[in-house]
Order: structure tokens, then C-alpha cells, then sequence
């Protein structure tokens, strides 16, 4: 007799399943992503809900081709791009990458320090912010992969918050619900600006990066996952939807919250983290600002390791280094000495007076330029069978993947040409 499965038992299964899909994905609404959305639910309310219509399904069909390319080539994408392509093109990716990253690692240590500040005053945040740097930088070079990988899909549960926050709240549900499905857009350029900052914190490249190699990772941790079949590229599909479904979920409440609490109230320039939850406590009451400034914390240590991790990966893939994180740290030194210069190089950004925000901004640049070419590239792989054998992309994700190429062009282009027009 066939023993049927029980619906505990298939939720048990399909969180089995989840993996590098779902950490990417909570890890893109790190603090600095938190305050591109509590900036846009601050500044213009509501009206930039319909966004997380948009960029789901263009998240998911980009980290699904480079998990693809991960899966397949058993490789990350700097070692596929190497192998395949000019190194003008990786250098020119690594020259960029390695700026921003830096720039994004700072921007969230700083964040980190300053919600930490508002919850402890006696305590400078510069010294959380060292702490919380020396602390990550143990756990990484201390634990191999399958441990970090488990404490990190255990602080996806952290950005969980922000949704407990907004209900909290009890909004118009009808407003709210007006907002997400009839899009409202002002042709102005404040507007704009948000919406461009919005696609290039969700569609990062650092992320493209991340997906593929944590594939390949992962499946050299479960022997029978090198054999790809159709079960395995479905449990694939699965985790990175997962991942990029709980990714915009977060980003829509975080900018419900903040369009609820803070716009209503006539608060509509936020310009960090910190000053969000700050504002959030006499408003929303001192609840729902603790719960968003503990979301801020969990953010932070679950995206920082995978922003420096990212970077570590491309520079080994590059330069042909011994990597990986389930390495110690005498079998690959040059790979664990990159997370330490990046998160060392993104602390001292604390102390040198460049603001968080412009911080972002920098590294919204950057990633604006990368973005692009990297969609591109990503694209051209998926479409080469030399690279992908028979798995290569079928029509709908081909379509997707250059209607994201063309709109995170269009957002670069106009991200430059607002720098430029100041």
C-alpha cells in the first residue's frame, strides 16, 4: 500500500527544496534596499505598490537563466564568461563589480550601526558597526558552507517583519489594493528617479553572480544533483520563484508601511535606514518601529556575507583562485582575504564622511552600467549551446529577459542623464 503523503509532510519537502534561490532573494532587500523602498513609500505613498507586479516576474526569469547557467556549467558566471568570452568583457565586469559592492557592503554596515545606535544610544553605532563587521568575518572564515548556508536561510525568516508590520497597521485594504493593480505614474522627475532606483536595487548584478555560483556550490554538495533532469531544474525553478516571490513581497510591505504611516503623516524625504524607523516609533508606535529596526539587523547579516561572498567568488573565478566557503581558510586564502578586504574597505567608509546615501547613489551607478551588459551577456549564454547543451531558453524566458535588458537600459541611461542634468 502507497503511503499518501500529508500536507505537513509536503510543506516539510518544499522548504527541503529551498536554497540559494531563497537566500538571493531575501538578501536583495538588504538596508540599502530597505531604504530605496521606505524612500519611495515616504515620497509618493502608495503609488509605487504596482512596481512588485513588474519586477517579479523579470527577477525570476533573470536568476532563473544564471541558476541555470549555474547548474548546468557547473561553474559561476565569472569562470563561464573566462572560458567562452573576451576578457575585456570580465575585466570591464570586475572593475565595476568590485566599486559598488564595496560601496553597497558600507552603506549596509553603516545602517546596521545606526538602527543599533537608536536602540542602544549609550552605545556608538561606529561600534556596532565594528562589532557586527569582526562578527561576520568570524562566522564566514570559521563555518563551512552547509553551516553557513543553513544560518543564512534561517535569517531569511528576519525580513518576515516587515509584513507583520503593515498588517499591523491595518491600512485601506481598497487603496491599497487600487494602487497595485492600476499603476499611477508621474512624469516627473523625482518620480522617475524612484522608480530607476527601484529596478536597480531589485535587478542587481551582484546577485547574477551570486545565483549561478551558489548553483554550482550547491550541487557539488549533493552528488545526485549533477545529474540535471527535469526533477532537478523544476526544484530549481521552484526555489528561485520562491526566492524573488519573497523578495517583492517584502519590498511592496516595506513601501505599504512606509506610504501608510510616513507619507500620511508628511514625512516624504527619508534619506537613510535609520531615519525610517526613527520615524516610524511616535507614528506606528514604538511595536512596529523595534520590529522594523530588528528587520533592518537580520537584512544586514544575511546580505553582507553574500555581497562579499559574491565578490570574492568573481575575483577566484577571474584569476583562477582555490574558492569556496566550505574551503578553510589555509586551502583558499586569496579568496577569503577578498571578504575580508571588502568588508574592512566597506567599514571604513564609517569613518571617512561619505554618507550613506551617497554611498547608494555610487553604487546605484555602478550598477546601473554593469546591469545591462551583464543582462546581455546573461542572455547570449542562456542562447548558446555550445554552453548550455539543450538547456537553453525557451520563448517566453527569452522574452522576458530582453524586456528587463531593455527597461534596466532605459534606467541607466536615465539614471546618468539625471546625474549629469544636476
Amino acid at each position: 500500500m502507497i503511503k499518501k503523503s500529508t500536507p505537513a509532510a509536503r510543506i516539510k519537502n518544499f522548504f527541503r527544496l529551498l536554497g540559494p534561490g531563497l537566500i538571493t532573494g531575501a538578501s536583495d532587500d538588504d538596508p540599502s534596499g530597505i531604504a530605496t523602498y521606505s524612500q519611495a513609500g515616504a515620497g509618493f505613498g502608495l503609488s509605487t505598490l504596482w512596481t512588485a507586479l513588474v519586477t517579479f516576474p523579470l527577477m525570476a526569469s533573470i536568476q532563473g537563466m544564471c541558476a541555470r547557467i549555474g547548474l548546468i556549467t557547473q561553474s559561476g558566471l565569472a569562470r563561464t564568461l573566462r572560458r567562452h568570452y573576451p576578457k575585456s568583457i570580465l575585466y570591464t565586469m570586475l572593475a565595476l563589480s568590485f566599486p559598488a559592492i564595496v560601496l553597497n557592503i558600507g552603506a549596509d554596515v553603516e545602517a546596521m550601526g545606526a538602527v543599533s545606535n537608536m536602540l542602544l544610544p549609550a552605545v556608538p553605532g561606529y561600534v556596532f558597526s565594528v562589532f557586527f563587521t569582526a562578527l561576520l568575518l568570524y562566522v564566514i572564515i570559521k563555518y563551512p558552507y552547509d553551516k553557513i548556508a543553513r544560518i543564512l536561510k534561517w535569517l531569511c525568516l528576519a525580513v518576515l517583519v516587515y509584513i507583520v508590520v503593515a498588517f499591523m497597521l491595518k491600512p485601506h485594504w481598497g487603496l491599497v489594493l487600487k494602487n497595485t493593480f492600476v499603476p499611477a505614474i508621474h512624469f516627473n522627475k523625482d518620480y522617475l528617479s524612484i522608480l530607476v532606483a527601484i529596478l536597480g536595487t531589485t535587478i542587481s548584478p551582484y546577485l547574477f553572480f551570486w545565483q549561478a555560483t551558489m548553483e554550482a556550490e550547491d550541487s557539488t554538495h549533493h552528488a545526485a544533483r549533477v545529474i540535471i533532469d527535469k526533477q532537478v531544474l523544476s526544484a530549481m525553478r521552484k526555489d528561485v520563484n520562491t526566492g524573488m516571490f519573497f523578495s517583492i513581497v517584502v519590498m511592496y510591505f516595506i513601501m505599504l508601511t512606509t506610504g501608510v504611516v510616513l507619507y500620511n503623516a508628511g514625512m516624504h524625504k527619508i534619506d537613510t535606514v535609520a531615519e525610517a524607523a526613527e520615524a516610524l516609533k511616535p507614528l506606528a508606535g514604538k511595536g512596529a518601529y523595534l520590529l522594523f529596526a530588528i528587520g533592518v539587523l537580520g537584512t544586514g547579516f544575511l546580505a553582507i556575507p553574500v555581497l562579499g561572498g559574491s565578490l570574492s567568488y568573481i575575483m577566484a573565478e577571474t584569476f583562477g583562485w582555490e574558492k569556496g566557503l566550505d574551503k578553510k581558510f589555509g586551502e583558499a586564502k586569496p579568496f577569503y582575504s577578498t571578504i575580508i578586504v571588502s568588508l574592512l574597505v566597506g567599514l571604513l567608509l564609517h569613518f571617512t564622511g561619505i554618507s550613506p546615501m551617497k554611498a547608494l547613489l555610487y553604487t546605484a551607478i555602478l550598477y546601473g552600467l554593469t546591469a545591462p551588459v551583464m543582462i546581455a551577456i546573461i542572455l547570449h549564454i542562456c542562447n548558446n549551446k555550445k554552453v548550455m547543451a539543450e538547456y537553453t531558453n525557451n520563448v517566453l524566458q527569452n522574452v522576458l529577459g530582453f524586456i528587463t535588458l531593455i527597461l534596466m537600459t532605459a534606467a541607466a541611461v536615465a539614471l546618468i542623464w539625471m546625474q549629469l542634468k544636476n
